[in-house]
C-alpha cells in the first residue's frame, strides 16, 4: 500500500470517528465510555499536579526570602549603626549634648511607578533635593535607597500627604548641642549615623560605645548621662573673650583655657575660629564644601603645637632653682648680648646690667635665662623638660592631641634658645599643665575633661619639683603679676600672677619678624593658687594701646576671663596691700 493511500485511509477513519462522536454513536460502541472516563481522570491529575507545583514554587520563594538578608537594609550596613547616645552634661548638670527623635526618607525603587513624578513631587517639599541623584537612585535595582536623612516633622507630613507608593520613613536619632559653638572643640560632633567623629563624642565611641552599638545594645535603651569636668558658664566666658580678642586685635586665631591646678580638671577650653557641631559642615552655593568654615574644626589648644615664647622662662628658672644652681637672691650678668654659633642673643628691652632672678623674670631677660640654662647643662635641661611632660605627647581623653617637636640633637645653642621658648613646640594645654605643677606644690597632674576628685588626682600625680621650688615660683609669678608684664592681667582682689610669652611666629620654617604668637599663663589667687588660666593669640596686627606683644593682647584676655569667672568659681576676693610678700602660703 502506498504512503498516499495509507494517509487517505487514516483520514477516512478519522472522519468517520468524528461523525460518530457528533451524532452520539460513539457512546454506544463498547469500551468508548471507559476510555473517556480515563481521559478525564488524566486531565484532573494534570491539573492537581500543576496546583501542587505552583504551591511548591511559591513556598520555596517564601523560604528563600526568609533566609535571605533583608533587602531594605542592604545599603545600610549594620542596621544597629544608628542608635542612641548618652546625654553629655557639664560638671553642674547642665545639658551639653542630647539625642532628638527624627525620621529619614527612603525609597524602594522596585515599587516606584513613575520616577519623574516622584522626584518632582518630592522637590516641591524639599527644595534642596538633588533631582539628578534622586532620579538615579529611584531607577536602581535595589530594595532600599536613602533619599534624605533627618527630615523636619512638617516635611514628613507633607510627603505623607502625597501618597507616593514605594516611599517610606525610618525613625532615627539626631545629635543636638544646645550651646551651639560654645564648647564645640570639647564636645566634638557626630556623623549622620550618630557616630562620634571628634572631641569627647569620639572618645565615648573609643571607650566602648561603638562596640555596644554594633551589637544593638544602645537601641532604645536609656543610657546614663556622661558628666564632663567643664563648667559651661566659664566655657561661655572663655569662648566669648577669645572671639572678641581675635576680632579686636585682627588676629588669625585665639584661644583660652581654665585648669584646676589641684585636680587637673579642664573647666574651659576655647579655640576660635570654631564651628557649630549641630552643623559641622557647610556647602557653598555650587554644592562644594565650605573649606573656610571647616577650618574651624582645628583646635589650637590641644591639637596644635607652638613655640610658647617667654612662658618657657618659668620652666628654665624653676629648673635652676630645683637644681640649686640659683636662688631668688642670685644675680646673673645681663649687661651685654651673648654671641654663639653665628647667633646673637639679646634682650627685647635690655637693662644692660646684672639682674637678680626676680628681675630676670620681671624684665623677661633672654640673656639672664640663657645663663641659668647654661648652669644646668644641656642634658639636665632636656631631662627637666621631659620630666614636666613638655617633650612628649600629652595623656588626656581628647582625641587628636598633637605631639611636641624638639631638635633631634641638642646642642648648646639649642639649649640657650629653648630656655626662652624658641626651638621647642608644644601644645598650650600641656604648657598650662606643666605650669600648674610649678605653683601647686610641684605635682604634675595630667589634664582631664572628666570629673576627678582631689584623692584621685593625688593617686595619679607625679612630683616633679621640690615644694621649696614651687614656693619660689609662686613668688616669681606674683612678682611679675604686680611689677612686670603681668600687670595687664591683674584683677583687683584676686591676686593674679603669671608670665607672658611673645614669640616670633614660624612661617614656612622661618621666623617672621612682623608676626607674633602671643601667650600668657597665669594663676590665681597666688597666696594659694587654685586655677591656671592661659590665653593665646595668633598673629595679632594690633593690641591694647597699639602694641602687639603678649602684654598688650593675651594678658588683657586673661584679665577679663578671671574678672568674670572667679566669682562663678567661688573664689573670694581679698583686698589689701599690693606689696609682694616673700613668704607665701605653702603646700
Amino acid at each position: 500500500m502506498s504512503i498516499i493511500s495509507r494517509i487517505l485511509k487514516i483520514k477516512s477513519r478519522s472522519h468517520i470517528l468524528v461523525e460518530r462522536q457528533r451524532i452520539g454513536i460513539d457512546d454506544k460502541i463498547p469500551g468508548t465510555r471507559k476510555m473517556r472516563s480515563g481521559q478525564a481522570r488524566q486531565r484532573l491529575g494534570v491539573l492537581i499536579g500543576a496546583f501542587i507545583c505552583g504551591f511548591l514554587l511559591i513556598g520555596g520563594r517564601l523560604v528563600q526570602h526568609g533566609l535571605a538578608e533583608d533587602p531594605t537594609t542592604s545599603s545600610l550596613g549594620n542596621p544597629n549603626s544608628v542608635a542612641s547616645r548618652p546625654d553629655i552634661i557639664d560638671r553642674n548638670g547642665q545639658l551639653l549634648a542630647t539625642d532628638l527623635n527624627m525620621v529619614s526618607l527612603y525609597a524602594d525603587p522596585r515599587r516606584i511607578v513613575d520616577a519623574d513624578e516622584v522626584v518632582e513631587k518630592l522637590a516641591a517639599v524639599i527644595p534642596s533635593l538633588d533631582w539628578r541623584e534622586t532620579h538615579k537612585k529611584l531607577k536602581m535595582d535595589s530594595g532600599f535607597q536613602w533619599l534624605r536623612r533627618q527630615l523636619t516633622p512638617r516635611q514628613q507630613a507633607d510627603i505623607l500627604a502625597l501618597g507616593l507608593p514605594g516611599i517610606g520613613f525610618r525613625p532615627e536619632k539626631r545629635r543636638f548641642y544646645p550651646g551651639g559653638r560654645a564648647a564645640s572643640h570639647i564636645l566634638g560632633h557626630v556623623n549622620v549615623d550618630n557616630q562620634g567623629l571628634a572631641g569627647m563624642e569620639r572618645y565615648l565611641d573609643q571607650q566602648g560605645l561603638a562596640d555596644l552599638r554594633a551589637v544593638g545594645l544602645t537601641s532604645g535603651v536609656p543610657l546614663e548621662p556622661v558628666r564632663l569636668s567643664i563648667d559651661i558658664r566659664v566655657q561661655n566666658i572663655a569662648r566669648e573673650v577669645a572671639a572678641k580678642a581675635m576680632n579686636a586685635y585682627q588676629a588669625e586665631a585665639a584661644g583660652a583655657l581654665v585648669l584646676d591646678v589641684e585636680t587637673g580638671e579642664v573647666l574651659a577650653m576655647a579655640s576660635v575660629p570654631d564651628y557649630d557641631p549641630n552643623e559641622p559642615s557647610r556647602a557653598l552655593a555650587d554644592g562644594r564644601p565650605d573649606k573656610d568654615y571647616e577650618k574651624g574644626w582645628f583646635n589650637r589648644i590641644s591639637n596644635a603645637t607652638f613655640e610658647m615664647g617667654s612662658t618657657f622662662k618659668s620652666f628654665t628658672l624653676a629648673m635652676g632653682l630645683d637644681a640649686e644652681k640659683i636662688t631668688l637672691n642670685s644675680v646673673v650678668d645681663a649687661s651685654r648680648p651673648i654671641r654663639m654659633g653665628g647667633f646673637t642673643i639679646k634682650d627685647f628691652k635690655g637693662k644692660h646690667r646684672p639682674l637678680s632672678i626676680p628681675e630676670v623674670f620681671q624684665y623677661s631677660s633672654n640673656i639672664g635665662t640663657a645663663a641659668v640654662a647654661d648652669m644646668v647643662g644641656i642634658e639636665g635641661h632636656q631631662q627637666f623638660l621631659t620630666k614636666l611632660g613638655l617633650l612628649s605627647k600629652m595623656e588626656t581623653e581628647m582625641p587628636g592631641v598633637a605631639t611636641p617637636t624638639q631638635p633631634h640633637t641638642w646642642k648648646k645653642i639649642n639649649s640657650v634658645t629653648i630656655s626662652f621658648g624658641h626651638g621647642v613646640a608644644t601644645t598650650p594645654l600641656q604648657t598650662a599643665s606643666a605650669a600648674a605643677s610649678l605653683i601647686n606644690g610641684g605635682n604634675l597632674i595630667s589634664p582631664t575633661f572628666l570629673p576627678r576628685s582631689p584623692e584621685q588626682a593625688a593617686a595619679l600625680s607625679r612630683n616633679v619639683i621640690k615644694q621649696s621650688t614651687s614656693a619660689d615660683m609662686r613668688y616669681l609669678f606674683t612678682w611679675n603679676g604686680l611689677k612686670g608684664s603681668g600687670r595687664a592681667a591683674q584683677v583687683e582682689g584676686f591676686n593674679v600672677g603669671g608670665k607672658t610669652g611673645t614669640a616670633d611666629k614660624v612661617v614656612n620654617g622661618r621666623y617672621a619678624s612682623d608676626l607674633n604668637f602671643n601667650a600668657f599663663v597665669a594663676a590665681f589667687p597666688m597666696d594659694r593658687p587654685k586655677y591656671m588660666v592661659l590665653a593665646i593669640i595668633d598673629a595679632p596686627k594690633t593690641g591694647e594701646h597699639g602694641g602687639r606683644t603678649a602684654a598688650s593682647t593675651a594678658a588683657p584676655m586673661v584679665k577679663e576671663i578671671i574678672g568674670r569667672a572667679a566669682p562663678l568659681l567661688g573664689v573670694q576676693p581679698r583686698f589689701g596691700s599690693n606689696d609682694v610678700p616673700y613668704s607665701l602660703i605653702g603646700y
